[in-house]
């Protein structure tokens, strides 16, 4: 059962979106239409929103190809949106713990549930340059999503035998808040949904994406994970449509910002049939996450420009060793003398004077201090990376 949220039990108000049909263990579920069938009402407003985000997507992508450090970047943007994505389903680390994985963490079953994620990403990015994206890719993706965390024992990589539903706590399939089709129907739906993904359409992209994730959150094909795997699809999606070159264009900020608002409207296009509604939300938050997307680029672009000039223009300490160590920060934010250690092979003077000399200049600050062990922090980048993934 996945605890995502709470509505009162399922009651159509219209059939537009899908049909409840009633089982023989007597409960009702959900079988959403074909989407292939929908006829959306694309207004000028709607229109102009899709114009906006279609400029804003290109902005970001032109913007990201600039950066010196492209993979960084993307590293690095991939593991805040396994952060805020995971903690949608109420796992407790933040990026800061992410960052500190390796470093007596004690949340590491949390983390390691958003390092798969991060594993997951990567995967299916890869992969798409050898499969379209499919039923087989998402289902391969899963496993990885799910291996050795929690949920490991709901079928990872396998679309369930079984009905799944959704509801408070002890509640059942007949009082459950809403019920997604039985596994035959289920196997019916995926199927259609997988044609839909890739067949001709006149309406936009970004409207077949809205649609797409909402079909795929009501079908609920896997035990475990389905949040996960959904908010994953959209940026699948974008890039095997050529909206996006890197991953660094995610919606689980602004999802995770306006929970209650996702789960309404998810549930109004059921109940309601209200697409456009829903369609107009998803495409304000592709607007609102791009330019959180661009914000972010600029100022870790000025940030690197500001500390590295300062660096070069620093006479107390070696300036090869502290732009070594710099680049290191990068990739690595929390830092111990050990790993300059590991980096450089110099003395322990030698490098206690680097990192003084870097805390001197303002780019680390002092996280930890104990007795024989410190620990550093390139706080602004940190700070600059975890914006929206605080608990």
């Amino acid at each position: 059962m996945d605890l995502t949220h709470e509505v009162m039990i399922l009651q159509l108000e219209n059939n537009r979106a899908g049909i409840l049909k009633r089982m023989q263990s007597d409960y009702e579920c959900f079988v959403p239409h074909n989407l292939k069938d929908l006829k959306i009402d694309c207004d000028d407003d709607m229109n102009r929103l899709i114009n906006r985000a279609y400029l804003l997507l290109g902005r970001l992508d032109g913007m990201a190809i600039t950066l010196p450090d492209i993979d960084l970047f993307v590293s690095m943007y991939v593991q805040k949106e396994a952060v805020i994505s995971s903690q949608i389903e109420g796992t407790q680390a933040s990026l800061i713990d992410v960052l500190q994985k390796d470093r007596k963490n004690k949340k590491v079953k949390d983390t390691e549930e958003i390092v798969n994620y991060i594993k997951a990403t990567n995967y299916a990015f890869k992969r798409l340059n050898e499969l379209p994206l499919c039923m087989r890719l998402i289902k391969e993706t899963h496993a990885v999503l799910l291996s050795k965390v929690r949920g490991q024992e709901k079928l990872p990589g396998e679309f369930r035998k079984s009905q799944n539903w959704i509801g408070h706590a002890g509640s059942t399939l007949q009082n459950a808040s809403f019920v997604p089709p039985a596994p035959d129907e289920m196997d019916i739906c995926l199927s259609d949904l997988e044609k839909y993904m890739h067949e001709d359409s006149t309406i936009s992209n970004l409207i077949k994406i809205a649609l797409i994730h909402y079909q795929f959150e009501t079908i609920h094909p896997f035990l475990d994970g389905n949040g996960r795997m959904g908010r994953l699809l959209i940026i699948l999606f974008l890039k095997e449509q050529g909206l996006i070159e890197y991953p660094v264009l995610y919606l689980s900020y602004f999802f995770k910002k306006n929970r209650s608002r996702y789960y309404e409207l998810l549930n109004n296009v059921r109940i309601k049939g209200d697409f456009e509604e829903w369609i107009e939300f998803f495409i304000e938050g592709i607007c609102e996450v791009s330019e959180d997307a661009i914000m972010s680029i600029q100022k870790i672009v000025e940030l690197k420009k500001s500390d590295m000039d300062q660096i070069r223009l620093f006479s107390k300490g070696n300036m090869s060793n502290l732009l070594a160590v710099y680049d290191y920060l990068l990739k690595h934010p929390f830092l111990e003398a050990g790993d300059v250690k590991d980096l450089l092979d110099l003395s322990k003077p030698t490098i206690s004077k680097i990192l003084d000399n870097l805390m001197e200049l303002g780019i680390l600050e002092l996280v930890e201090e104990k007795k024989r062990y410190r620990q550093y922090v390139y706080k602004k980048y940190v700070d600059i990376l975890s914006e929206g993934t605080a608990l």
